[in-house]
């Protein structure tokens, strides 16, 4: 059935905005805020995921080491807090792109990738941090035949690599989840690939590097770093925080640094929850069974799951954007064109669940780079490392960022830092307008080349060729 135009208006109506993952009762409250000055041999700047796991490591390899982590409002309120929840092994966002920025290393990255995911999931059980993780693979769906067709050339080239993986056509893919607009599926359901709760990954890391001695302090906003001594000082709005080294955790966020400002641009990403789905909604979509962690095969493409409480998550598409001047400011967070627009494009995929209520709306932003991965540096002769620019793909992966910052600090380094991976430099954005005028330019493409069936054109073509079709 056809949706009404104006059910997804009426579902969003009385949304709230704030992200669904924030109200579990297991949301902790934010420490105090920094008053005075301290001294820590290792300052790590920034609550997120690649904080949060190098505290942990770093713990774990040097359990006297003396470390505070300052977070600007709370942990988790950054993009680690309202993401889709989607749990990656890949360290390169996807083969293809990792051959081309690192020849000859991706047997290696790859290795690395699934043994940072064994880590992972094994950290969750030594400590007994709840994520609601769940092991559902990935599953990739077209609603077009151009779709189809490259669908069907990743199954093959992954069945060839010997992967767990399975074809779904069009009637055995609506059995999985039943869309009318699906054509045919692929699900990737090896290794340990799934999602969890962000924010409950948050938190319970925060508890756990609490419990091992690691100092945190919210509300606590770093204005300039400097040289001091041999060592570093950090100024923030209350006090210094004096420190041997410091781990620069910013991702989006504006970088104290202007080469860190450089190599990584923020990208707005909106989403919307639903209210949690009754027993005959559920069975008229046929998802509460097989649980799968969804995406389709688009450009602008859309991602989209179920919570433990079964509600369904649903970000991404044509709402995805790069505003001028790299603005992270509130005052873009909340746009109802951008909700809208996500509610219609729910009930055209799922138009048997019209009446379905929206209880929550929110953003986040995406650190893009241009090597569409993770981009580590040091500075200050070594005292000073990041781990920046996940580019969407940052669940997992920040667990390897925050080694790749320790190791770089010096802190029990590996072979790891001769690799090109790590020591090739990601190429800086364009200032502006030229940085603007690009993204937009690319989003568009990318956007006109989904609705006539995948037809790149010329703009994509260029991109292609330099390996840059996926600026946002």
């Amino acid at each position: 059935m056809e949706p009404n135009v104006e059910a997804h208006i009426a579902a969003l109506a009385e949304s709230k905005h704030r992200p669904v993952w924030f109200e579990s009762d297991d949301m902790l409250e934010p420490l105090p805020p920094l008053n005075g000055d301290a001294t820590c041999e290792l300052l790590i700047i920034g609550g997120g995921f690649t904080g949060l796991w190098a505290a942990l490591q770093a713990k774990e390899r040097m359990p006297d080491l003396n470390i505070i982590l300052v977070e600007q409002t709370f942990v988790g309120d950054g993009a680690s807090g309202r993401n889709g929840g989607f749990l990656s092994s890949s360290l390169t966002h996807g083969e293809t792109n990792g051959d081309y920025h690192f020849p000859g290393e991706a047997e290696q990255l790859y290795e690395l990738g699934q043994q940072n995911m064994k880590e992972f999931i094994e950290t969750l059980e030594r400590y007994n941090i709840d994520a609601e993780y769940e092991a559902v693979g990935s599953t990739s769906v077209a609603t077009n035949d151009a779709m189809v067709a490259q669908l069907r050339k990743e199954y093959e080239a992954s069945k060839a690599a010997g992967d767990d993986v399975v074809w779904f056509d069009r009637d055995d893919m609506r059995r999985q989840v039943n869309s009318p607009t699906y054509l045919a599926g692929v699900w990737w359901r090896d290794g340990q690939d799934g999602v969890v709760h962000p924010a409950k990954l948050c938190w319970g890391l925060k508890k756990t590097i609490l419990s091992l001695g690691v100092r945190i302090f919210e509300g606590t906003p770093v204005n300039n770093i400097a040289e001091d001594g041999d060592g570093m000082r950090s100024t923030c709005d209350s006090g210094n925080v004096h420190s041997g080294k410091i781990l620069m955790a910013t991702n989006a966020f504006p970088g104290l640094l202007p080469q860190m400002r450089r190599q990584v641009i923020p990208v707005w990403d909106y989403q919307i929850a639903t209210e949690p789905l009754n027993d005959e909604q559920l069975a008229s979509i046929g998802w509460g069974e097989s649980r799968h962690a969804l995406s389709n095969a688009a450009n602008m493409f859309h991602y989209y799951r179920i919570t433990k409480d079964n509600r369904i998550t649903w970000g991404g598409g044509g709402s995805i954007c790069y505003y001028y001047g790299s603005r992270t400011d509130q005052s873009v967070a909340d746009d109802p064109a951008r909700f809208k627009r996500l509610a219609r494009e729910f009930l055209e995929t799922f138009p048997q669940l019209e009446g379905v209520k929206f209880t929550n709306r929110w953003s986040g932003i995406i650190a893009s780079s241009t090597r569409f991965c993770v981009v580590p540096g040091v500075t200050f002769n070594g005292r000073v490392s990041w781990a920046i620019g996940y580019t969407g793909l940052g669940v997992g992966a920040t667990r390897f960022g925050a080694r790749m910052g320790l190791e770089l600090l010096g802190y029990q380094p590996s072979e790891v830092l001769d690799m090109v991976f790590i020591k090739r430099r990601a190429m800086s954005w364009f200032p502006e307008p030229l940085r603007w005028i690009g993204v937009t330019l690319t989003r568009h493409a990318l956007s006109k080349a989904d609705a006539n069936g995948g037809k790149r054109g010329l703009w994509l073509k260029i991109l292609d060729f330099f390996h840059m079709g996926f600026a946002c």
